[in-house]
């Protein structure tokens, strides 16, 4: 009955309106519910629906108005278009990991934890404690808080192997998340022209954060144990490169993890050229069925630049992470940082601090491993066994996602809008090649909501490959 009442009113009020004058002041709520013997809350409703039509204004403490309505000459912005002229990399919408996805779906795109399965407590009494601190209040030096730079570098000395000496404090730079380092390190190690390895399939963002950088990315196939030695010596001699970008544990999207063995016979070729190796440990948190074990554990010559990163395993709200670095490389990223952005938030440096040096991480670190090895053994199962055609070539040690390898012919943009289309979000695996892809693959996270529909979710997925397949066939 309201409703009907307020659909009168609007009809009532709509013809008022445009018999009225621009700027003219509507009756007040209590003359409207005088009028039209109804409720101030069914007039309210009325009133709202006509603002959302453009047909009204209210203005706060003064009254409701009709809106005036302007014809505007569309603006010009094609001098821009001379002014920008060609863009540093290829212009595409938000990546499909950071889309944002209704309530009411099955959502397997993200690259980030379910709130679940985060610290909360943690974070949220340690930024408490770092708001009443002087980190609310001061500036932090360039590098990163002291205690936060020997955090990082006590992390990574203690997976140091044999005569290695591990990294200390003076070498660690604090970054505002591991995708700003990525690309403070491209800047700052390859001159704009010049080639950059990168693994292929890899992570999106160095792709990105590559091409913004002007730098020539070079391919170089990559599987589950890593790239082989003998064609990334080849990639090196062949493009002149002196930089190789890899993630040696848990990659993403793969889920790749490095053998002691390759790790080795990798660092030798980066070594042999005389090169640095740009490593991304952003799963170093992640462990299911293997450790952590970085390959700047081998080195202290300087060759890798280590990258860590607490934002997803933290919190994203906590966007904090590092690079270790030695020699004049660390100074060269030391110096593109503060031409980008200064220094890092002391606030959130300390939050990050806090939640990582309290008991209670360590064993939020030990649920969160069985959490992790729970959800994706819950959809590996779900995928085999309601979506066949789509195959784990293996299963992940560690990381956040499966990998699955799509039957050629599949028309993944149709996939992905049939499988939205019944209520699951997933993100097609082309962005994740620098070059052209190798073949249609899918990128699943099983860290992400409602591990409880992966059941649903894989029979959404099994339905419509059969339909994105079937419609590329001749």
């Amino acid at each position: 009955m309201d409703d009907d009442s307020s659909s009168r009113i609007a009809a009532a009020l709509r013809d008022w309106v445009r018999a009225a004058s621009p700027g003219a002041r509507l009756p007040s709520t209590r003359e409207l519910v005088a009028t039209h013997r109804a409720s101030p809350v069914t007039v309210q409703r009325a009133l709202r629906t006509l603002s959302a039509q453009g047909l009204i204004e209210t203005r706060a403490g003064v009254g409701t108005f009709v809106r005036a309505v302007r014809t505007l000459r569309p603006a010009d912005y094609g001098w821009q278009t001379a002014a920008l002229r060609s863009p540093h990399s290829k212009i595409t919408a938000v990546a499909s990991a950071l889309r944002s996805a209704p309530n009411d779906v099955i959502a397997l795109h993200s690259g980030y934890l379910d709130r679940e399965l985060l610290p909360e407590r943690l974070v949220r009494a340690a930024l408490i404690r770092a708001a009443r601190s002087e980190a609310a209040v001061t500036r932090a030096p360039a590098s990163g808080l002291p205690a936060l730079q020997s955090w990082f570098a006590g992390e990574l000395a203690a997976t140091c192997r044999g005569d290695v000496t591990g990294p200390v404090a003076s070498d660690v730079v604090v970054l505002p998340g591991s995708q700003a380092g990525l690309s403070s390190v491209f800047r700052a190690v390859v001159a704009p022209g010049q080639a950059l390895l990168m693994e292929s399939p890899t992570y999106w963002g160095a792709i990105l954060a590559a091409q913004q950088a002007g730098v020539r990315v070079v391919p170089v196939p990559s599987g589950p144990q890593g790239p082989d030695p003998d064609e990334l010596d080849r990639a090196f001699t062949e493009s002149g490169a002196r930089v190789l970008y890899a993630q040696p544990t848990f990659a993403n999207p793969t889920g790749a993890h490095w053998s002691p063995q390759r790790a080795a016979e990798v660092l030798q070729v980066v070594r042999a050229h005389g090169a640095f190796l740009v490593e991304d440990d952003w799963a170093h948190d992640f462990g299911i069925t293997a450790e952590a074990a970085p390959l700047a554990s081998y080195d202290d010559a300087g060759h890798v630049i280590y990258l860590r990163s607490l934002t997803k395993s933290v919190s994203p709200t906590v966007r904090v992470a590092a690079v270790i670095a030695r020699g004049p490389v660390r100074e060269r990223i030391l110096a593109d940082r503060g031409a980008e952005s200064l220094y890092v938030s002391p606030l959130l440096q300390a939050a990050a601090l806090d939640v990582v040096t309290q008991p209670g991480w360590a064993s939020h670190l030990r649920t969160l491993r069985r959490q992790l090895h729970e959800r994706r053994d819950l959809l590996v199962a779900a995928v085999r066994e309601h979506a066949p055609q789509a195959v784990l070539e293996h299963v992940p040690p560690g990381g956040l996602h499966l990998w699955l390898r799509l039957p050629d012919g599949t028309d993944l943009d149709l996939l992905a809008r049939r499988c939205e289309a019944e209520g699951l979000v997933v993100a097609p695996g082309t962005e994740w090649f620098p070059a052209e892809p190798a073949g249609p693959y899918l990128r699943l996270n099983y860290a992400g909501p409602q591990p409880a529909a992966f059941g649903e979710a894989a029979r959404i997925l099994g339905r419509s490959l059969e339909e994105a397949v079937t419609a590329r066939l001749p």
